[in-house]
C-alpha cells in the first residue's frame, strides 16, 4: 500500500488572473460598447428629439476623441514597464524605512508611469519581489495618478489653467503618501490573503509587451467608453435644473463627483476630458473626481480583491477614498 504522502495530489497551480476568457469578455464589451456608441442615433432617435441625440453624439465623440491617443500612449508606457522593468530592481532602490520608503515609492511614479489597470498588477509584483506592502501600496496609487501622460492630459484637458495640472499632482501625491504612511501603521500583513501578481505572458520581452499592453488596452478603453457615455448622459439627460442644484451645494458637489469617479471606472490618462465636461461643477469638485479615479473605483476594488484578498480590499478603498477626497478639498483650496 502506498504512503499517505504518494496518495496525496499535489496542490493544483494558482489559477492565472487574467485569463483567455477574460480577455475575450473585455474584447467583446469593447465591441459592444463601440457598436452602441456608433449606433447610439438611431437606437435612442425613437426615445428622444434630434437636438438631445445631437448634443449627446457630439459630447461623447469629443470626450473619445480627445482621450483615446493619451489612453494609447500611457497603455504603451505601461506595456513596456511591465516588460522591462524588474520589481527586484525597485525593492533594492527603495529605503528599508516605511517613513523613507513610502514617499520614495510614490515619487517612483513619476519615473515608471502605469495606468490603474496596470498599477495592481505591478504592485502585486512589487510585494512579491520584496517591497514592503506600505510601499508598493503608495507605488500602486501614485503611478496612474502623477505620471507625465496623465499631467499632459490634464494641461490639454483644461488649457490655459496651469494651477489645475499642479493641484492634481500634488493632491494626487499627498494622497498615495499619506494612505502609504497611515498603512505602515495600521495596516496587518495577515490581511494579506495572497499576492498572485499578473505575469507578463510571452518568451520574449516583445511578446510580453504585447500582450500586456492589449490586455490594459481592451480593460481601459471599455471603461473610457462606459465614462464618456455616462458623462454626455449627465449632460443632456439629467434636469439642467437638478444638475445646477447638486454643483451648486459644495458638499454634495465635492461627494457627487468623489462616487461618480468610483462609479465610472475611467482611466487616468482619459479621465481630466471628463472632468472638463463637467462645466457646472467648481473646479475643486471636480478636482476630487481626477483624484479620487485613479486610486479607487469600482474595476479597482475587484483587481484589489483579486490580487491580494477581500480582507485587504474592504479595508484599503475606504481608506484610500477618504483620504483622496480630503486631499482634494485642501489642495483645490489653496491652489484653485
Amino acid at each position: 500500500m502506498a504512503p499517505v504522502s504518494q496518495l496525496q495530489a499535489p496542490a493544483p497551480p494558482s489559477p492565472p488572473v487574467r485569463t483567455r476568457a477574460g480577455r475575450l469578455l473585455d474584447a467583446r464589451l469593447l465591441l459592444l460598447l463601440v457598436l452602441v456608441a456608433v449606433g447610439s442615433r438611431s437606437l435612442l432617435a425613437g426615445m428622444l428629439d434630434g437636438p438631445v441625440v445631437a448634443t449627446w453624439s457630439t459630447i461623447f465623440v469629443s470626450i473619445t476623441i480627445q482621450a483615446l491617443p493619451f489612453l494609447v500612449l500611457g497603455v504603451v508606457l505601461s506595456g513596456a514597464l511591465a516588460a522591462l522593468v524588474r520589481p527586484s530592481w525597485l525593492a533594492r532602490a527603495l529605503p528599508s524605512r516605511d517613513v523613507l520608503a513610502v514617499p520614495a515609492a510614490s515619487l517612483a511614479g513619476v519615473a515608471l508611469p502605469g495606468c490603474e489597470c496596470a498599477s495592481v498588477p505591478i504592485a502585486a509584483r512589487l510585494r512579491a519581489g520584496g517591497v514592503r506592502s506600505a510601499a508598493a501600496m503608495a507605488f500602486m496609487l501614485a503611478a496612474p495618478a502623477i505620471n507625465p501622460v496623465v499631467l499632459v492630459s490634464t494641461a490639454a484637458a483644461f488649457p490655459g489653467r496651469p494651477e489645475m495640472v499642479a493641484a492634481r499632482f500634488l493632491a494626487s501625491l499627498l494622497t498615495s503618501v499619506a494612505v502609504g504612511l497611515v498603512w505602515s501603521r495600521l495596516g496587518r500583513e495577515d490581511w494579506i490573503d495572497r499576492v498572485r501578481p499578473r505575469p507578463a505572458d510571452g518568451d520574449t520581452r516583445w511578446e510580453a509587451f504585447a500582450a500586456s499592453a492589449r490586455v490594459d488596452f481592451l480593460q481601459a478603453g471599455g471603461w473610457l467608453v462606459v465614462g464618456a457615455m455616462a458623462a454626455a448622459s449627465l449632460q443632456t439627460l439629467v434636469p439642467r435644473d437638478l444638475l445646477d442644484a447638486v454643483a451648486g451645494n459644495h458638499l454634495l458637489a465635492v461627494l457627487g463627483l468623489g462616487l461618480l469617479a468610483v462609479a465610472l471606472a475611467v482611466c487616468s490618462e482619459a479621465d481630466a476630458f471628463v472632468a472638463a465636461s463637467l462645466r457646472q461643477f467648481p473646479l475643486d469638485a471636480r478636482l476630487v473626481f481626477l483624484v479620487v479615479g485613479p486610486v479607487v473605483d469600482v474595476k479597482l476594488i475587484a483587481m484589489q480583491v483579486g490580487m491580494f484578498g477581500r480582507r485587504l480590499a474592504v479595508r484599503f478603498a475606504p481608506l484610500t477614498f477618504v483620504v483622496a477626497v480630503v486631499s482634494a478639498v485642501l489642495v483645490g483650496r489653496w491652489l484653485l
